[in-house]
């Protein structure tokens, strides 16, 4: 099954995570598929790829809860 979930990046103790989609067996930083966005919880800052993100969730991806969270403040997931 895909997933739209982050992967960590960045320095020990200031983590920046990227938003991929990967398949669920798929370690936290394997290879993803597609690199959606990037969200930096440490600056507030999050940018997202909006086209792609509704393109794998029309294919069939689910968003992590975090994930979805994050879609829901953007208002590019409605519920």
């Amino acid at each position: 099954m895909l997933k739209l979930r982050l992967k960590r990046n960045g320095r020990k103790r200031q983590p920046a995570y990227r938003i991929v989609v990967m398949e669920n067996t798929t370690r936290r930083d394997g290879r993803p598929i597609d690199e959606v966005g990037y969200y930096n919880p440490i600056a507030h800052k999050s940018v997202f790829d909006e086209e792609k993100i509704v393109k794998w969730l029309n294919c069939g991806a689910q968003p992590t809860e975090t994930v979805f969270h994050l879609l829901k403040k953007c208002k590019i997931i409605k519920e």
